[in-house]
């Protein structure tokens, strides 16, 4: 049977570091416990003292208690730096890796482009250029190109074909309007002489009454009674 080896991860300074502070903090999470214990315990000792009347054993107890307290607050403090330290601990774990990544990548690129030669890359496009002005020259001799008047006669075929794709796009004129406007084309039109023109001018202008200069005066009932009396006698026969 064969033995199967498994490699042990190495452990360096960066890892038992950060083991103390953890055991350390562990410890002081513990102590912070028995330290609330041991104040709970003085506090309700206070007060029993206080209700059996005995002041002195009492005072005792309460100071017990505030020294319980300011250690307390040191345990606090410490454990806040121990926290600190944890986490500045793993930023700069954190900032290392990055910079083996960096560096592992700038590496990497410095080997790639080793890998290529500037005067290759040059010569590869001096030869690229070369390739391709020589199948330019071959295609001029095989006549593959168009002439100066084929080109000419390409655009011109190119603008009726515009003109006529734009023609169809516009809107159908209906077929009463484009009757109507052949009839009017095809009528001739009568030009009237200059005569003729001022003469019917002329007979444009109406004859307006004159206007009267004295103020007008009622009729009376005897000028009417005499004005019938006269219209009577000259309708009337004369004698034979």
């Amino acid at each position: 049977m064969g033995n199967i080896f498994v490699k042990k991860p190495k452990i360096t300074d960066v890892d038992r570091a950060i083991l103390s502070l953890k055991t350390q903090r562990r410890k002081l999470a513990r102590h912070q416990q028995q330290l609330d214990a041991v104040i709970e315990a003085e506090k309700q000792a206070a007060r029993d003292l206080i209700r059996e009347k005995r002041k002195d054993r009492a005072l005792l107890a309460l100071k017990k208690k505030k020294t319980q307290e300011e250690l307390l607050k040191q345990v606090d403090a410490w454990l806040i730096n121990v926290e600190q330290q944890l986490a500045d601990i793993e930023l700069a774990s954190k900032q290392k890796a990055v910079f083996e990544s960096l560096k592992a990548g700038n590496n990497a690129i410095k080997a790639i482009q080793s890998e290529i030669n500037l005067e290759d890359v040059r010569k590869l496009m001096d030869d690229t250029e070369e390739a391709k002005a020589y199948q330019d020259e071959i295609n001029a001799i095989l006549g593959e190109r168009l002439s100066a008047e084929d080109e000419e006669d390409v655009l011109a075929e190119f603008e009726n074909l515009e003109s006529e794709i734009t023609l169809q796009s516009l809107p159908a004129v209906p077929a009463s309007s484009v009757l109507s406007t052949e009839a009017a084309r095809k009528t001739p039109k009568v030009q009237p002489e200059a005569g003729l023109q001022v003469e019917d001018k002329e007979d444009e202008v109406l004859e307006l009454p004159e206007v009267p200069t004295t103020t007008p005066v009622p009729a009376t009932s005897d000028d009417i009674s005499t004005k019938a009396t006269r219209i009577k006698v000259l309708e009337e026969p004369l004698p034979a």
